[in-house]
């Protein structure tokens, strides 16, 4: 296994590199340092001593790949290349290109609490609901509930989270006055900002992640093993718990694994629509500014996050099912 876990790892720096090169030519080719100045200082009539002292701040007014009057590692190191996007490997992120030019590095590392304190429970309620109501489903097959159940589902996945969100926020803070309608608040305050937006999003993934898990089950409750266990005379609970649930944990554990680099970087919607100052709404604020730092930082922690959680995953099969073999 460490020989696999090593491999993945160098394949994971190869694709780390090849997205951070790609996403760095990709924004200057769509924009010159030039055209970001003029879209960073706004306004109809902006001289180009303006924009040089723009450039000038942020590093911008060095060649972009090759300084052709050097020579040796300072021709190389003397880019925009290397500062902000060969840096970013090494975890230094630089400084953004908005008016107030803040540490990017900081700022994650105080919104990513933020959006932790929101998704972390979301995460946990989110498998154990899910999981839950598909076993509810699959106990009660092929009866009222299970049909009402299924219909339930299809409704739920079928409606925006834009809707749970408008609809939540009117009902629960307009009408009922329960909890705040949007904002945040530091320690314990923080549940009252954060437990209608945990709510929302859990009924938004509800129906989706409910009816993957019921179709797994149905599939494992007709094999063999399942008929073996019932011949036995171990009650139905029992099955679906000790044998069904067990079997089926690979794809749970491919879903669940799925949403982790969320669990980081936060939901841009929910925390956009109820003002949480988390990572979502950092690169939301970031795309509407038009700040280009923020956004290649957070394509790369969101590329290193997505493989991070494959390899996880693949190490998590293997602890759950001994048949597997990672080589």
């Amino acid at each position: 296994m460490i020989h696999y876990i090593l491999r993945r790892l160098g394949y994971g720096v190869l694709i780390l590199i090849g997205v951070n090169l790609l996403t760095f030519f990709l924004f200057f080719t769509v924009n010159t340092p030039d055209d970001m100045a003029r879209l960073n200082i706004g306004g109809k009539r902006v001289t180009q001593e303006q924009i040089d002292k723009w450039k000038a701040e942020r590093g911008y007014d060095r060649p972009l790949y090759l300084n052709r009057e050097e020579s040796g590692v300072k021709q190389v190191t003397e880019t925009v290349l290397w500062e902000r996007s060969v840096s970013l490997m090494l975890f230094q992120f630089g400084r953004s290109d908005s008016a107030r030019s803040a540490d990017i590095g900081h700022e994650v590392s105080k919104r990513m609490v933020v959006s932790l304190q929101l998704a972390v429970p979301l995460f946990i309620l989110q498998v154990m609901a899910s999981v839950s109501f598909a076993l509810l489903l699959v106990f009660f097959r092929h009866t009222r509930i299970d049909f009402w159940g299924v219909v339930l589902c299809v409704l739920m996945l079928s409606i925006s989270s834009l809707f749970y969100i408008i609809v939540g926020q009117f009902f629960f803070s307009r009408v009922l006055r329960l909890v705040p309608i949007s904002g945040y608040a530091p320690g314990l305050d923080a549940v009252r900002f954060l437990i209608l937006p945990i709510v929302l999003s859990l009924l938004s993934r509800l129906g989706t992640e409910a009816r993957l898990y019921r179709a797994m089950f149905l599939e494992e409750i007709g094999k063999d093993y399942v008929r073996t266990a019932r011949a036995k005379g171990l009650s139905e609970i029992r099955v679906l718990f000790r044998h069904v649930l067990k079997n089926a944990l690979i794809p749970i554990i491919t879903s669940a694994g799925s949403y982790l680099p969320y669990v980081f970087l936060g939901s841009l919607v929910f925390e956009s629509f109820f003002g949480i100052p988390g990572l979502g709404a950092y690169v939301i604020e970031a795309i509407s500014g038009q700040d280009f730092a923020i956004v290649r930082t957070m394509v790369f922690l969101g590329s290193m996050l997505y493989i991070a959680s494959y390899l996880l995953v693949d190490i998590a099969y293997s602890v759950v099912d001994p048949r597997v073999r990672l080589q």
